[in-house]
């Protein structure tokens, strides 16, 4: 008898058609996708549902701050209300707005800090988390530059880098680099040992467990400090463009201070929140994106 018959046979004793490779392959294909369906579709329906409960919260925040104004508690002249500061941010984006060329200014030095907070500290992270003996040599360094600002670095920036870009590089940097080195530092120190224990227990190298066990296991608890990095890059710009920059967010915010133009002012702070909270929708997607298989293990 043949094997193919010999597979026919026995499926049919066990009452079960005989399947070939490709069938069974489909047959897991299927079953994935429409395990991925659900979850997707139950992402959809939630939306709703989130929109409903951001528009209710800004709603109620839109309407306390009129309320400060309407009930005399807050001078016009410094807190405008919401319709003129969406007035003057509307109006000082456009191509002849007097917003529009201090944006990308702001959005650059960020992302150069960011990216360069993110160089700097998923290395160093991963190195003193895994690292022992080198964690204890540099763990009481560490521990002291952790507890200088970049506000109080700022006159070291200055010396070194002068009042150009490169010294605005250096004060976001700063600040982002520190909530991703300790975050970075935990996640790896976190590993369960008994995903180590096994692939040990399985014969594996430790370089071979660091870069398939203790790596994917810490990268999602990275991002949480990616993201406070992220914001952490546009709350620092401003104070680092207030010193010697010509063009940028946090110069135009405080020279509409200055000269009391206060809806433009706010329409500055209002814009900066924006581009926070893009940076940090990004940050999120390109998370789901690198950590979505974890979905699946947690979802069960």
């Amino acid at each position: 008898m043949s094997p193919d018959a010999r597979v026919a046979a026995a499926s049919h004793v066990v009452g079960e058609p005989a399947r070939t490779d490709v069938a069974r392959r489909d047959e897991v294909r299927t079953s994935a996708e429409s395990a991925r369906v659900p979850r997707a579709w139950s992402r959809f329906r939630r939306t709703p549902g989130l929109v409903v409960n951001s528009a209710l919260g800004w709603a109620g925040f839109i309407l306390i701050w009129y309320a400060l104004i309407w009930a005399g508690l807050v001078r016009e002249h410094y807190l405008p209300p919401p319709h003129e500061v969406v007035r003057a941010l509307v109006e000082g984006l456009l191509p002849d707005g007097n917003i529009q060329k201090h944006v990308w200014p702001s959005i650059r030095r960020s992302l150069v800090g960011f990216g360069l907070g993110i160089v700097v500290g998923v290395p160093l992270g991963v190195a003193i988390g895994w690292f022992k003996p080198f964690e204890r040599v540099i763990d009481s360094v560490l521990q002291f530059f952790r507890q200088l600002s970049a506000l109080a670095l700022f006159p070291v920036f200055l010396l070194f880098f002068g009042l150009g870009e490169p010294s605005k590089y250096a004060i976001v940097t700063w600040a982002v680099v520190w909530p991703i080195l300790l975050t970075t530092i935990s996640a790896v120190k976190d590993v369960e040992k008994l995903q180590i224990d096994a692939a040990k227990s399985m014969g594996a190298g430790q370089w071979f467990i660091f870069a398939k066990v203790v790596l994917p296991a810490s990268i999602p608890r990275i991002f949480p400090g990616i993201r406070l990095g992220g914001a952490y890059a546009i709350t620092v710009l401003v104070a680092a463009e207030m010193v010697g920059a010509p063009a940028g967010l946090g110069i135009f915010t405080l020279t509409m201070q200055q000269t009391f133009r206060i809806p433009q002012m706010y329409a500055g702070i209002v814009l900066l929140g924006l581009l926070g909270l893009i940076m940090n929708y990004l940050l999120v997607l390109v998370e789901r994106r690198l950590t979505g298989w974890q979905e699946g293990i947690t979802n069960g």
